[in-house]
């Protein structure tokens, strides 16, 4: 869920970025506990958000990186991190997916000053769309880049098509988003930089919860083993880390995955 408190910069509208990535938050059902955990591990500070109590922006070094939202026994939804997406209009997007064999898990709903929904793609990945103005100091969010997205999917030039037309890539419209091909690989741009890749070689039946489709959220930092002691210590799991790499898979106490990278990916 993303919005804009009116700053300095002025207010940025999702429609001018419309298909890229545009924020990521945690449906989780434990505020506090999320903002402690969250605190130790990647040494995040909060803000308050206009959208409520069950609500938090994370900042680090006063750029905003994340939003906590207390909503998954509200919305009976998993707890999990997910990326959202900018759309010019919610309601199309969500009937573009449906349309394409997508599901909706929440929404289209108002949450003012915009609209947002939760969906599935074809492959049961989650992802949200968000039209409407985007978080207070997004242009720091991208400029900083502390978060990185990429999809693992059965078919990577599959899914593609089904994001592309759901979310308008590689249109005829001025400003959409680029789509490239990098070997097995989607590379997605947005003004030239990369802000998404997508992967396949996911099984959708899989046990493994990080070998099914998913959208898998990258947090930037500078010391991945630090940060993998501070989850242990703080009650979370580090499954199949190993010392020394570049990147580790997290579980925080309520089960969301995320992982924390040494560096953004280019």
């Amino acid at each position: 869920m993303v919005k804009n408190e009116a700053h300095g910069r002025g207010e940025v509208p999702s429609r001018s970025v419309f298909g890229a990535p545009c924020w990521v938050s945690l449906t989780t059902r434990d505020l506090e506990a999320a903002e402690s955990f969250y605190g130790a591990v990647l040494g995040w500070q909060w803000r308050p958000d206009s959208m409520g109590d069950r609500f938090r922006v994370a900042q680090a070094d006063g750029v905003p990186v994340a939003q906590i939202a207390a909503v998954a026994s509200m919305w009976q939804t998993a707890v999990a991190w997910t990326p959202y997406f900018a759309v010019a209009s919610a309601d199309e997007a969500a009937a573009r997916c449906r349309e394409r064999g997508g599901t909706t898990a929440v929404g289209p709903l108002a949450l003012p000053p915009g609209r947002t929904a939760l969906l599935a793609d074809r492959d049961g990945a989650v992802f949200g769309i968000w039209e409407g103005p985007l978080v207070t100091g997004w242009e720091e969010w991208r400029e900083a880049a502390p978060t990185f997205i990429r999809l693992h999917t059965r078919n990577a030039f599959d899914s593609a098509i089904f994001y592309g037309e759901v979310l308008e890539w590689a249109s005829s419209t001025s400003g959409c988003c680029e789509v490239h091909y990098d070997g097995d690989e989607v590379v997605l741009r947005s003004g030239g930089a990369v802000v998404a890749r997508i992967h396949s070689g996911a099984v959708e039946a899989a046990p493994d919860p990080t070998i099914r489709p998913h959208w898998q959220v990258h947090f930037v930092v500078s010391d991945v083993d630090a940060c993998v002691r501070a989850a242990r210590a703080h009650g979370g799991t580090a499954p199949r880390w190993q010392e020394g790499a570049h990147e580790a898979v997290l579980v925080d106490p309520d089960g969301a995955r995320f992982m924390v990278s040494a560096k953004r990916e280019p």
